[in-house]
Order: structure tokens, then sequence, then C-alpha cells
């Protein structure tokens, strides 16, 4: 969702104000689990305010969080301040990311696939920037697997839901996506966030690792 902040403004305050609930309820812990193990250089997409910092190991020798909504990224900067590694953090879009072919060693992207106008042009402009072997984490929440969901999904995209949640579409079939743009996912994990008896149209979540294909 961070991405499709920009434009939004009234809704990057909605989602500064909500996440870290969200993040009490057990994101923190797919936050913590999709970034364990990452080394090197990494690069980190739509960076909303910044609650992945936290959870970076300590192998990571830096990040470069590029988020283009001005609000979030003020808050980004505070917590980029407390993080345990050392973050910059940057305005900046999906489409067009500060950093030369290959000058990364992973990238991160959480929740904001399901924002941008082209999920393929964005993954092409990830795939330029990180080096050949090269890691992708990702969580994002996705099109349902179930009928009865999926059809609420689809009326919902073309009709309010993108225009009230920045942006944000819930019926992107992401992971094959990942996978048909330049990357192998090596590990996937499908979970529903929040859990309730009735799911909302956005509790599919799957969250991963892939690597940048040579």
């Amino acid at each position: 969702m961070p991405e499709g902040c920009k434009g939004h403004p009234l809704f990057a305050r909605i989602y500064a104000r909500v996440s870290p609930g969200m993040d009490a309820e057990g994101m923190a812990g797919y936050r913590q689990r999709t970034l364990a193990g990452l080394t090197g250089s990494v690069i980190e997409i739509g960076a909303g305010n910044g609650l992945n910092f936290a959870h970076y190991p300590a192998g990571v020798t830096e990040v470069l969080a590029v988020e283009p909504d001005p609000y979030l990224r003020r808050i980004a900067g505070e917590n980029a301040g407390r993080a345990p590694v050392a973050v910059q953090v940057c305005d900046g879009v999906a489409e067009r990311l500060p950093g030369a072919d290959g000058s990364f060693d992973a990238a991160v992207v959480t929740l904001m696939l399901c924002s941008v106008a082209d999920q393929r042009a964005v993954l092409a402009e990830v795939r330029r920037v990180v080096r050949p072997g090269g890691q992708l984490r990702f969580i994002e929440h996705v099109r349902s697997d179930t009928p009865g969901l999926r059809r609420v999904q689809r009326v919902l995209d073309a009709t309010v839901w993108p225009a009230f949640v920045g942006g944000c579409h819930v019926s992107r079939d992401t992971l094959p996506t990942i996978a048909g743009a330049g990357f192998t996912v090596v590990h996937s994990e499908a979970f529903r966030f929040p859990q309730s008896r009735i799911p909302p149209p956005a509790a599919p979540h799957v969250w991963g690792i892939a690597t940048r294909d040579p």
C-alpha cells in the first residue's frame, strides 16, 4: 500500500495511523520472516513509514529506502534513526529507481505491488537494479484462491476500492507476475491477515523470496 499513497495524502495519514496496529496484531512477525538472512546492500521500494527497518538483520550493510509520499517519508526518516542497520530514506518512485544496473544485492517490496499502475514495469525496474543472483523479498496481498472472495475482489477493484484505499487492488495475481518478470521464486508462503471468520477483501497474502535470473 505505501507506494499507492503517492497522490493520496489522506490515505497516507490513515496508513501511518493504522499500520503500527497491524504490526502489533502479527504483521511484524511476517516482516521479520521475510527479511531474515538478508546480507549486503538492499533497496526497499515503497518503504512507507519504515516499519520494516527494525527487522533488518545485522548482515545488511546499507538500505536505500525509496518512498514517494512526503508525509510517510518523514516518519520513515525518524524510524531510520532507530534502525539496527544504516538506512537512507529518499524520494522516488518504483518506476524510476535510484541506482545503477545491478547495484544492489537485494530488493524488498512489502504491500506495494498492489498499488502500482503496472506491476510488470515496476518488477522490470527492480530486476534492473538487483545484481544477477540477488534476491527479491516480498510481502503482498493477492487474489483469493476461493471463488466467492475472488468475485468480490474483482468487483471492488473495478469500482470503489482503488479510489478509497490509495490505489490498491485486491485481485492481483502477484506471485506468477514476479515469477514471470525475470525472477525465480525459491520460497513462498500464503497466509491470511487479519485472521477472521469472514475474511476481508485484502486478507489473502503471500510472503516469499525470489532470486534474480541471469
